[in-house]
């Protein structure tokens, strides 16, 4: 009979931070053993310094590679990517951001390889990934670009069962305006679509957020709605997808809050950050939208001013390893009908 769970490859992220932590955590938390096979990628001392903070027990059931194939429950595969004298707790280091990349080029070779299904990590240091080489404006550029992956992908932050994906990201807002095309839009549209369908969804309702104020009042504040997002959206609903707006961006969260709507198309970064976070903060998840393998994290930091205290909320990874196993599953369906 085959085995449908799906087997997660999970890392620890940044090790002066609150990831090991939350590992532990999320490793003792009901049901969790039960979802998937886990195999944790990293350095022994990590994970035992994460039992060690949350006062929870990791069991390390060591294996080898060459053993993932037939893997099950929950194992341990070794690296040495850090001395334990070198994770310097609450601190931003090149040897902390060195073990983070070194643990998820590990992860993402597994992934490629077909040994794994998804990723899931704990949180990463931006700082301490850039001193370490990351090379790249964020991790998901990195990640694409260490898989050689050249399609159109975007971090997609996602709250209980609403998603966002947004049209520009890390950029100035002088220079959003001009990022606002029709392609950029649509191609933000079929994000959504695309990692809705592949957790689960068959049919998502996305509402698109308008650039300006009160959705441009026709015209009066700006056209980029009559010009732009009216024919996108209305292109969208000539292909049968589910997609409304452009609607005011200050009232389209609510439509989210109540469950109307499955995603919320924003046009820039803080315009559905803001409004994601004040509705979750503690609950939030980052997945790696678009790219070939399914990847998730808690979307919240490092948190280096409570790293190693045991005050961690491991809600949010939770979060992301549920949504992770319904990704990593139909990714492993896939894979096994083709």
């Amino acid at each position: 009979m085959t085995d449908l769970k799906p087997r997660i490859a999970i890392i620890p992220g940044d090790p002066s931070g609150i990831g090991p932590e939350l590992i532990a955590k999320l490793l003792n938390d009901e049901g969790v053993t039960d979802s998937a096979h886990i195999v944790l990628v990293g350095d022994d001392h990590v994970w035992s310094q994460g039992a060690v903070q949350a006062d929870l027990p990791v069991a390390l059931n060591k294996i080898t590679e060459g053993d993932l194939p037939t893997q099950a429950g929950l194992s341990w595969l070794p690296m040495q990517t850090i001395a334990p004298e070198d994770v310097k707790i609450a601190e931003v280091t090149v040897a902390g951001g060195t073990c983070a990349l070194r643990c998820l080029d590990k992860a993402l070779d597994l992934a490629t390889a077909g040994l794994v299904d998804g990723v899931l990590f704990g949180p990463f240091n931006k700082a301490a990934l850039t001193a370490a080489g990351l090379n790249a404006e964020d991790e998901h550029r990195y990640m694409a670009r260490y898989l050689g992956f050249t399609g159109y992908h975007s971090e997609i932050n996602v709250l209980d069962d609403l998603m966002t994906t947004r049209v520009t990201s890390h950029i100035g807002l002088k220079e959003v305006a001009e990022r606002i095309t029709p392609e950029a839009v649509n191609k933000a549209i079929n994000l959504a679509s695309d990692t809705l369908k592949r957790a689960g969804k068959a049919r998502p309702h996305i509402a698109v957020a308008a650039l300006n104020p009160h959705a441009g009042d026709n015209g009066k504040f700006g056209r980029e709605e009559i010009d732009i997002l009216e024919p996108v959206v209305k292109a969208a609903q000539d292909k049968q997808m589910h997609v409304t707006g452009p609607w005011p961006s200050d009232t389209v969260f609510l439509k989210a809050k109540r469950g109307e709507v499955d995603a919320v198309v924003t046009m820039y970064h803080d315009q559905g950050q803001i409004a994601i976070k004040l509705m979750g903060f503690e609950r939030g998840v980052t997945v790696a939208g678009g790219l070939p393998i399914p990847v998730a994290t808690p979307a919240h930091g490092t948190a280096f001013d409570i790293a190693g205290q045991n005050k961690a909320n491991v809600g949010a990874t939770r979060q992301a390893f549920d949504l992770l196993v319904r990704m990593a599953a139909n990714h492993r369906a896939d894979r096994e009908t083709v």
